[in-house]
């Protein structure tokens, strides 16, 4: 059974086997989470990222993790809140599972992810969070390779919302 924590940290210092950025449509260093990742990986991540040629929304891709601890970013691309009208939840959804078949596919057994779309994107952090823990636990059932997945929060108050949720 695959271990699910949520923990308070930084995630570029996390030592999964890949980190989840997350990421803008263009894949280009931004602020926030993003920001944090292209600093700490060196401008290698930014190059590799260019030559992708973007992500839609709810999908993700993957790159070397370069000066990481980690090997991979996976880079997933949440949407941009909209009051919850505009499939926000389906799209949100869908960048978590696609994360978790990138991760399949590469055999991966660990992986640390962000609150995706709560900072600059704007999606409220407790239906977020729900969506987040929903669509990762769903996955895994079909991926027993990956063995830990950590919720990695910057703040005490998301850590308390994923905390009601991971048990």
């Amino acid at each position: 059974m695959t271990k699910l924590e949520a923990v308070l940290g930084d995630i570029t210092r996390e030592t999964t086997d890949a980190i989840v950025n997350a990421a803008n449509t263009s894949l280009a260093p931004g602020g926030g989470v993003c920001g944090a990742i292209h600093h700490a990986a060196g401008p290698d991540l930014a190059r590799a990222c260019h030559a992708l040629g973007g992500c839609p929304t709810g999908s993700a891709k993957i790159t070397p993790g370069y000066n990481l601890v980690a090997r991979y970013v996976i880079h997933a691309v949440g949407p941009v809140w909209q009051g919850g009208t505009a499939n926000e939840a389906e799209l949100l959804g869908s960048c978590y599972r696609a994360v978790l078949a990138i991760a399949g596919d590469y055999h991966l057994r660990s992986l640390a992810f962000p609150c995706i779309s709560t900072g600059i994107y704007g999606y409220p952090i407790a239906e977020a969070a729900e969506i987040a823990v929903r669509a990762v636990t769903a996955e895994l059932a079909h991926l027993p390779v990956i063995e830990a997945v950590r919720f990695v929060c910057f703040s005490e108050a998301d850590l308390a919302v994923y905390r009601r949720l991971v048990q």
